[in-house]
């Protein structure tokens, strides 16, 4: 199994600005890249196509959107389609991340039909998942862990390829804020989605890639892939630099 290191770039970088910091990226890695590690950049819509380009041909580097919409085509004025996104050279896409889910308002069931649409139409999906604050001090956090799994994951075809749905856990306290969980905190509520995963998927959840997100950065990222059951790292701000996410793509 893949330790997959995948950067989530936001709503930041136009063109020219992801295209070099693809590049940058490429440079620093090529040759060095280690046989167990794969590398996703998920882009602004805008900027895909210039860094699917600049990934191209680049062994165990793919291409990644940022969210998706259920639907082949249709009057859905500001969405993309999978189709969509596969023109432009994704084979990942987000689905479920905490921005979208408190900002955008997207219910845990809504989550569940694009990961289950992105799989039919070809896309590996990467699910992100994970508590607030206030659910963490409330004892809630396998309970939410729980609902998100069950809602993201409930329309999954059975003859799904385990590499191609991903569990990013996050918690939403630790994303962007300089707080990351304590180790601890980790190999509990990764042990706990991967228990669950056994219940769900009995044949293939040891297959299937948990990753960590929230804080990720150089400095912490070995330690952090090191943990039982964390089979990579979901990076944010620590990915906009071609020379830090490249720290981690090879710690």
């Amino acid at each position: 199994m893949k330790k997959l290191m995948a950067a989530n770039w936001k709503m930041y970088k136009n063109r020219a600005e992801a295209k070099a910091t693809a590049e940058d990226l490429i440079n620093r890695i090529a040759g060095k890249l280690p046989e167990d590690r794969e590398v996703v950049i998920a882009a602004p819509y805008t900027a895909l196509e210039s860094v699917g380009a600049a990934l191209a041909g680049q062994a165990r580097c793919s291409l990644s959107a940022e969210n998706l919409y259920p639907a082949e085509e249709g009057a859905y004025t500001g969405e993309i389609s999978p189709a969509m996104l596969k023109d432009v050279g994704c084979t990942y896409a987000l689905a479920g991340h905490s921005e979208r889910r408190s900002i955008i308002g997207e219910t845990s069931e809504f989550v569940g039909e694009k990961v289950a649409f992105g799989l039919k139409n070809g896309l590996a999906m990467i699910l992100c998942i994970g508590e607030t604050i206030e659910q963490r001090k409330a004892g809630e956090v396998q309970k939410v862990i729980d609902e998100q799994l069950e809602a993201g994951l409930k329309d999954v075809p059975a003859d799904f390829a385990p590499e191609s749905v991903v569990i990013a856990y996050e918690p939403v306290w630790a994303i962007g804020t300089g707080e990351v969980a304590g180790e601890d905190e980790i190999i509990e509520a990764h042990g706990f989605v991967r228990k669950k995963l056994k219940n769900i998927f009995p044949e293939k959840f040891n297959e299937m890639r948990i990753l960590y997100g929230g804080s990720v950065k150089p400095g912490n990222c070995a330690q952090i892939i090191a943990l039982d059951n964390v089979d990579g790292v979901l990076v944010g701000g620590a990915s906009l630099d071609g020379e830090s996410f490249s720290q981690i793509a090879l710690a």
